[in-house]
């Protein structure tokens, strides 16, 4: 048997839920990615100042984002209520600059439920339990439909490294198809800002991801 990289999820279940937000309080690489995605939509002059975030989890990027810049609104977009609940306590003091919104991203129309249009799309570590290159790609094609000249979508996602000898779950694949992905979305120029915890060797299930950014 080939060995194989993946993970399982009950993101529906309150006691799942909060021992996996207790397991994956961010590591200083994963505040490394929040700071750089926080650099781009603060420099980059976006369209409006409202982000939205695919697969808001228990909420570390929100709070993260929100405590170093009061510019910006925020929608954090999950599937998982409990998600919610944990994401209220995590952002806490900031909540009131945040919308909620329930939404499965398997779901095409996803898009018709959000509050308002964002300036800029963000997601971390949540495109890759779509499941399947294809899923992701369909995301892309709706955040490319749904952003204004000038946004900006920005991807920190698992992906299968080059040059590794494990098997993958499906929605972990190799940034070269990521961007393939982005431009048959229509984003003219999608480009690789930054890869973390490469392992090829000996690799878990929480190492080996990128920051894919596309501008609208």
């Amino acid at each position: 048997m080939n060995k194989f990289v993946g993970a399982q999820h009950e993101f529906h279940d309150a006691a799942f839920v909060q021992g996996w937000a207790d397991r994956f309080v961010p590591t200083a690489p994963r505040i490394a990615l929040f700071d750089l995605i926080l650099e781009q939509i603060s420099r980059s002059g976006l369209p409006n100042p409202h982000v939205l975030e695919l697969g808001l989890g228990p909420g570390y990027m929100a709070r993260h984002i929100l405590e170093r810049n009061a510019s910006i609104t925020y929608e954090g977009l999950d599937f998982s209520e409990v998600f919610f609940e944990v994401a209220r306590k995590t952002v806490g003091p900031s909540m009131p600059r945040v919308t909620l919104t329930r939404a499965d991203l398997t779901d095409p129309a996803w898009p018709a439920r959000l509050a308002r249009q964002p300036g800029a799309i963000i997601s971390t570590w949540a495109l890759h339990d779509l499941g399947s290159p294809q899923a992701v790609a369909d995301v892309y094609a709706r955040c490319y439909e749904t952003l204004p000249q000038g946004g900006l979508l920005i991807n920190g996602d698992f992906i299968k490294p080059d040059g590794t000898t494990w098997d993958y779950e499906p929605g972990r694949f190799e940034i070269a198809r990521h961007l393939e992905l982005l431009r048959r979305a229509g984003f003219a120029s999608p480009s690789l800002l930054a890869t973390y915890e490469l392992n090829t060797e000996t690799p878990t299930a929480a190492q080996n991801y990128a920051c894919l950014i596309a501008e609208r």
